[in-house]
């Protein structure tokens, strides 16, 4: 049995029995805590209640310049929030997860968990149109309704699913209980990051907290629907795999490339002549049954002939007349 750390990186020889999380009454007892929430902050902030006025303090007590010497780290640190590096970072770990563990439902629930951010936390940007504080127009103003996108905080929503998609989908309760503290930290980090640098309000990011909570805690519903989802690529794939073994490793496509004819006069080589036999009687001819280019004597004459061979179509010479095919033969040659 290997010891060593990197058996850890071999694949699991049969996929874990993963416990998958139930709405259960705990759960749904937060879920309904949240969402009283997250509308108790929207409708603060539609009314210009007192919240409001706290968004303009801390606004204006810049903390950035209160403390300007955590600038350039937390600069680095609110890229923790931001959807593009986050997302490639946890699908690439959950990624080798599902190839380790033969499963897709870590990143198919990645997936869902980054689509319902989207759909729920950009329709609520885009219907209110707030104005954050750098662009604000009016002291003491909610800043509604004014072609904006800033509430709720897209960061602090972006970094509860991300970084709590790790917790949810932990399979033991020790490593659930250090991956929700982790993103706990890191999301509150994030939310107070964007306070501190001016980009949102600290209503903004209450409600970004509540949204990233509020999917993670929804993600339960959706499980039958991962595994469904998970059921289909697999057959797909299997059925790809069928057809692959079916098919035969060499097809002749009936559409595909022909085989360019092949020119007699090109095969026959140039040095090689063309010998054909002369018919007996043929005036100008060597003698019967002596093909050309041989040499020899004619019966009963004595007389020595030799006839010189022809040349391939390509090497006849222009003096030939255009209706002979057959070249010109040399004189009989008289022997000594």
């Amino acid at each position: 049995m290997r010891t060593d750390i990197f058996a850890r990186l071999d694949r699991e020889p049969e996929p874990p029995k993963i416990e998958t999380p139930r709405m259960s009454r705990t759960r749904k007892a937060l879920f309904g805590g949240t969402l009283a929430f997250y509308l108790a902050i929207v409708v603060a902030v539609l009314v210009s209640s007192s919240l409001v006025i706290l968004d303009w303090k801390v606004m204006l007590f810049r903390p950035y310049q209160q403390w300007p010497e955590l600038h350039p780290f937390l600069d680095y640190f609110v890229v923790l929030g931001q959807r593009g590096p986050t997302a490639v970072m946890i699908a690439a770990w959950l990624g080798w997860r599902s190839w380790r563990q033969h499963t897709l439902r870590p990143l198919l629930a990645l997936g869902t968990a980054l689509l319902l951010l989207n759909v729920t936390v950009g329709a609520v940007k885009l219907g209110l149109g707030r104005l954050g504080p750098h662009y604000a127009t009016q002291i003491g103003s909610a800043e509604l309704f004014a072609g904006g996108d800033i509430f709720p905080s897209g960061h602090t929503a972006n970094a509860v699913v991300t970084w709590g998609i790790l917790a949810y989908l932990a399979t033991t309760p020790r490593a659930r209980r250090y991956l929700s503290v982790m993103s706990a930290v890191v999301a509150l980090g994030v939310g107070a990051t964007t306070v501190y640098l001016g980009t949102h309000w600290l209503s903004d990011v209450l409600l970004g907290w509540a949204a990233g909570l509020l999917i993670l805690l929804a993600l339960p519903v959706f499980e039958p629907l991962i595994g469904r989802a998970e059921l289909t690529v697999f057959a797909v794939r299997e059925r790809w795999r069928a057809r692959r073994r079916t098919t035969p490793s060499t097809p002749v496509a009936s559409g595909g490339p022909r085989p360019a004819p092949v020119s007699h006069e090109a095969s026959t080589p140039a040095d090689e002549p063309s010998c054909e036999p002369i018919g007996a009687g043929h005036s100008g001819h060597t003698g019967a049954g002596l093909p050309t280019g041989t040499t020899g004597t004619v019966a009963g004459t004595g007389q020595l002939t030799h006839s010189r061979p022809h040349t391939v179509r390509s090497e006849r010479s222009p003096g030939t007349p255009a209706g002979s095919r057959r070249p010109s033969h040399s004189r009989p040659m008289t022997g000594g």
